[in-house]
């Protein structure tokens, strides 16, 4: 299957030689499962021609709020209404998560109760499962059609479905510990409180459980194809 990555935003610079950018980040979370992944870098106005051009399409983690005045975010939310409305498999991640719920009529904010930095467990369906995060805006309000499948008490909203269409996870299962320890020095000074960044390190290097999501994802692919 082609599965086309729609990239919205940039690892930081002093972190990418070692850990790649984000469509590395996902190459590497699904190379078990045989997909060509081609990237169109939308934050730089990089769209695919058609629909089609792709059997699915997944959409990166990014530095930027669903919410905030960007040239590409239009153009994205269109693009995503109209792949739902062809039933063509999606599938976003943290930021993706948010521009789609956002796109399909739901709200996203900054969300009052702070950040979720480091590892996070959530309940998936009774079903306890570890993940990095990284964000402190949430989705706040459900689109029609949205069903929860993913919780825990930070956060209400961390996973969602469409139907059989969408996937989207606001965690970060393409990143590793090393990663979100360096996102730590390189954004975290002055936004993250420290006591937060202390309490993420003291968990990092304690395993999660990236892997199954990375198989929810190539089931949901696998399962349109």
């Amino acid at each position: 299957m082609r599965i086309g990555i729609l990239q919205t935003g940039q690892s930081p610079e002093p972190l990418r030689e070692a850990a790649g950018d984000y469509p590395d980040m996902f190459v590497a979370l699904l190379a078990p499962y045989g997909f060509n992944l081609v990237t169109y870098n939308v934050e730089q106005m990089q769209f695919p021609n058609d629909l089609q051009e792709c059997d699915g399409w997944l959409i990166t983690g990014s530095r930027h709020g669903a919410y905030e005045d960007h040239a590409f975010i239009p153009p994205l939310e269109d693009f995503i209404r109209k792949v739902m409305a062809a039933h063509i498999p999606l599938v976003g991640i943290c930021f993706g998560h948010q521009i789609i719920a956002q796109a399909m009529g739901g709200k996203v904010e900054r969300y009052e109760g702070g950040w979720a930095v480091g590892p996070q467990s959530y309940d998936f369906g009774g079903e306890a499962i570890t993940l990095n995060a990284w964000h402190r805006d949430q989705v706040t309000k459900l689109p029609d059609g949205a069903k929860v499948i993913a919780c825990n008490d930070f956060c209400a909203n961390a996973a969602l479905v469409y139907g059989d269409t969408a996937f989207s996870v606001q965690a970060h299962p393409e990143f590793k510990d090393d990663f979100v320890d360096g996102l730590m020095t390189t954004r975290g000074p002055g936004v993250v409180p420290d006591s937060l960044m202390a309490e993420a390190r003291e968990k990092l290097g304690q395993g999660n459980d990236s892997q199954a999501i990375a198989a929810r994802i190539a089931a949901f692919f696998q399962r349109q194809g």
